[in-house]
């Protein structure tokens, strides 16, 4: 929320003309490349104009360099140039110009002129989205969501974790209870702790998503709104509209509070507008809205489809099962899901066990699948989601389907159909085959523990589905990227930024806000330390290029870029004329380190890479990239192209300066992030790219590099 102001302050009172002061904060996705390239950008822009200047950074190695209360109070404006959420809560009374990123690269001297005539954002407003055309940037409900799912992931993989520890290590099987725990036993706490974990995680999506868009006063009304959602007693619903629910209120909620905001009010109550009047105003409006409104028709949901299920039981059994299995897929707990395992459930006590058999054979499709999916294509996923799909593996096999609401919550579109396919054809198996379930409960452990017959046919429902599940997700996961970073290379000729997950510029406290995530001209990884700085010359075979000098052994001694760089990775004269050529010339040259295994797949992961958005930074720089287990240690090269290589950059330059930068799979540690970081603020000096091309020879490189750090 901004408004209009005066002109900035321009003298001092004693007829000398005041030096102006600004501050900046650049982020990104990722944080790497862009984020410090535009920091350098910034401030030597000010420098030329006499202008005083402190630029905070959030990397994904943390936040630097960060401004305190004293730099904002004497500050005359704030650029703001990211492509991620950044809290201006703190520069409230202060003129804020908000951009992508890329804009402080391409346009740091405009972005100075602009700021001084910036509106000022007043407290209490909410962050805005940067402005377009500085390169791609995820729309606020985008970001609102990645907010809430990442604040969610924590209580789903606690709560899931905990509820299948205690069901299989104290937990058996009885028909009319499912998977039993004794009452007042030790595992029967644990099972407890669990599902506070798992109730809690509805109102925390719901919450935070309120939060991204209302700020601190929609809060309360996003996470009891959640609450509500999750309630079905509250509008007569036997179940609760669920994850689904949560983000409807969400939204609800954090909408409504920027209505509520615009209101004009007397200065008198404007200090208890944000701690009182809104948060009960919000809440109770939509705590009454959703109960009177939108629970009417959810309930009237549950109870049609029970009534239609009803009148299927004597239908195909592979109808039967694939609409159970649709159902069960589609909102992991809402009342769509609980129709249908209700439904078979309700049916054992008749002596009918094979519906709750389809059903229990759908229910670990869901975690299974989104959890083999981050293993199949692990690019397009965040180490975040990554690490959340080893935890919806082990939710699956135990029969818990809400280890999947992470994905779908981020990516409901495309998730959310998968799950469907995959529970469809999970449940027509097991209902052709037979299967039955004679507790209400599904997965894995209850073919474990003997509640399933026809147990064979039951894991080949499962595993089917469950591989349906993920390569559908994988696809349609893939096909949504290269259509959103078609049309924002269309639409803005810029590099676009792939999302954050779980992410989207906003990350669980403590995370420094940010999810990391690979963006373009950025690598978003870590690597493990150095091996021993010196390289074996010649130890593999291979030796440096007939026409340079290589460098001396001392130069390649963990002295240049921690070691990572030596004089057997730099040549000062690329041949290359296309990106392709050149990044196969690049790996052949990272090769001479002996810390290349597989030089087609290091070749073709950096260009899978490339086909996500070019890696072409501008001023000439190429930074191309690979997270790949063809490397067996962290390494990087240096070449020079005379010519200069059509890279796709920012500002439409040659690459005449590139670096190529390969880590493996498993790498761990910040040292190599800091090592980007450092090189991305060092490309942004004239001179020291000047010098970097007029260096001779491999040796002469090396020791431009060494201003580096």
């Amino acid at each position: 929320m901004t408004s209009p102001a005066g002109p900035p302050p321009t003298g001092s009172g004693g007829g000398e003309q005041k030096r102006l002061k600004l501050l900046a904060v650049t982020a990104c996705p990722t944080g790497i490349a862009h984020t410090y390239m535009a920091a350098e950008k910034l401030a030597q822009a000010a420098e030329s104009r006499g202008i005083d200047m402190k630029v905070e950074t959030q990397g994904s190695i943390g936040a630097e360099n960060v401004l305190d209360d004293n730099d904002v109070k004497h500050a005359d404006g704030v650029i703001v140039a990211a492509d991620k959420d950044v809290d201006l809560s703190r520069f409230a009374g202060k003129r804020v110009l908000t951009v992508g990123v890329a804009e402080g690269i391409r346009h740091p001297e405009q972005l100075i002129e602009r700021v001084l005539s910036a509106p000022v954002h007043a407290e209490g407003g909410a962050p805005k989205a940067p402005a377009t055309g500085g390169g791609k940037e995820r729309s606020v409900g985008y970001k609102a969501l990645m907010n809430g799912v990442s604040y969610m992931i924590p209580f789903v993989v606690v709560g899931g974790l905990l509820i299948a520890i205690s069901l299989s290590l104290g937990g058996h099987t009885d028909p009319s209870g499912g998977l039993v725990i004794p009452k007042d036993s030790f595992w029967m706490d644990v099972n407890n702790i669990g599902v506070i974990g798992f109730t809690l995680m509805v109102p925390i999506l719901s919450g935070y998503i309120a939060y991204a868009i209302g700020d601190r006063p929609a809060l309360v009304p996003g996470m009891i709104g959640g609450w509500i959602a999750n309630t079905g007693e509250l509008y007569d619903s036997k179940a609760g509209a669920g994850f689904i629910g949560a983000i409807v209120t969400g939204f609800l909620a954090g909408y409504l509070v920027l209505w509520i905001k615009k209101i004009k009010v007397p200065k008198f109550a404007q200090p208890i507008m944000p701690i009182i009047v809104i948060p009960i105003v919000a809440t109770t409006a939509l705590g009454l809205f959703f109960i009177y409104v939108i629970g009417k028709p959810i309930s009237w949901v549950f109870e049609n489809l029970t009534d239609w299920l009803s009148g299927m039981t004597g239908t195909s059994a592979i109808l039967l099962g694939a609409i159970l299995g649709l159902m069960i897929a589609f909102d992991m707990g809402g009342p769509v899901n609980k129709t249908a395992f209700l439904f078979g459930a309700g049916l054992i006590a008749t002596g009918n066990q094979t519906v709750m058999g389809m059903c229990a054979a759908a229910i670990p499709v869901m975690p299974l699948g989104q959890g083999l999916a981050t293993l199949i294509r692990k690019r397009l996923y965040t180490e975040q989601e990554r690490e959340t799909g080893f935890a919806s593996l082990f939710m699956g096999c135990f029969g818990i389907s809400e280890g999947a609401i992470p994905f779908a919550a981020a990516r409901p579109a495309q998730v959310i159909p998968a799950n469907m396919l995959g529970g469809a054809v999970a449940g027509a198996i097991a209902g052709v085959a037979g299967v039955e379930d004679a507790v209400p409960h599904g997965g894995p452990i209850v073919a474990v523990l003997g509640a399933v017959s026809g147990v064979p046919m039951f894991f080949v429902a499962v595993v089917i589905g469950s591989v349906v599940t993920a390569l559908t997700t994988v696809a349609l996961v893939d096909v949504s990227e290269r259509r959103r970073r078609g049309e924002a290379t269309v639409a803005s000729g810029t590099a676009v930024s792939e999302p954050a997950l779980v992410g989207a510029g906003v990350g669980a406290p403590g995370a420094g806000g940010a999810v990391a995530r690979e963006g373009v001209g950025e690598l978003a990884v870590t690597a493990v330390p150095a091996q021993s700085g010196r390289s074996e010359g010649g130890a593999d075979g291979t030796a440096a290029g007939p026409d340079e000098p290589e460098a001396e052994s001392g130069d390649i001694a963990g002295e240049v870029l921690s070691g990572h760089l030596t004089g057997q990775t730099v040549t000062v004269a690329l041949d290359s004329e296309d990106k392709e050529s050149a990044i196969r010339e690049m790996a052949e040259l990272l090769a001479r380190s002996g810390r290349v295994a597989d030089v087609d797949q290091l070749v073709a992961t950096a260009l899978r890479r490339e086909a996500q958005g070019t890696t072409g930074l501008g001023e000439e720089i190429a930074i191309p990239h690979a997270k790949t287990d063809a490397v067996t240690a962290p390494v990087v090269g240096f070449a020079r192209s005379a010519e200069g290589v059509e890279w796709g950059s920012l500002d439409g330059t040659k690459a005449r300066l590139v670096f190529m930068i390969a880590v493996p799979e498993a790498a761990a540690g910040d040292e190599h992030l800091r090592i980007l970081a450092l090189l991305s603020r060092q490309l942004m000096d004239a001179g020291f790219r000047e010098r970097l091309l007029a260096a001779p020879d491999a040796a002469a490189v090396l020791g431009v590099l060494r201003e580096v750090g």
